[in-house]
């Protein structure tokens, strides 16, 4: 009955779990025509928990902008959620943790790293999406080119 049994896919729970913003040449980035220059790092975390077929998934989104030689704000969001899955193959299960439960919570991140900005007295940051299975299909792939070379 088991291998008969459909996979299931819960979120049980979407939250922050940390995030920072700063700001550190507030004395001289409001004065210098604005030309900002973006840089973003993604980082994915997946934990199981000891409930059964239960797994933490964290996403950190580190966001820095200089503009002019200089940084005009730096910000960082780690979203996380807690997610189940059950009735899924090993691979699936990976696939679930390193790249459906990052899709989910980067539309979380993403807000919470724009109205950071936007608090901060900066232009409204508008992040692209991020394609979350090519992520994960070329993690995937890396070990196997790592011993071509």
């Amino acid at each position: 009955m088991d291998q008969q049994a459909q996979p299931q896919f819960q979120i049980q729970k979407v939250y922050v779990k940390d995030m920072s913003f700063s700001i550190p040449n507030s004395d001289k980035i409001w004065t210098t025509a604005w030309k900002p220059e973006l840089h973003t790092d993604l980082k994915i975390e997946a934990t199981q928990l000891p409930e059964e077929n239960t797994y933490e998934s964290i996403l950190t989104l580190e966001v820095k902008v200089e503009n002019e030689g200089m940084v005009a704000f730096e910000a960082e969001v780690k979203q996380a959620g807690i997610f189940t899955v059950s009735n899924m193959q090993e691979a699936q299960i990976e696939h679930a943790k390193k790249a459906f439960c990052p899709n989910i919570l980067y539309h979380y991140a993403r807000e919470a790293i724009s109205d950071l900005v936007s608090s901060g007295g900066f232009p409204q940051l508008c992040l692209s999406a991020v394609n979350f299975d090519a992520m994960y299909q070329d993690s995937l792939e890396k070990p196997v080119d790592d011993k071509q070379h």
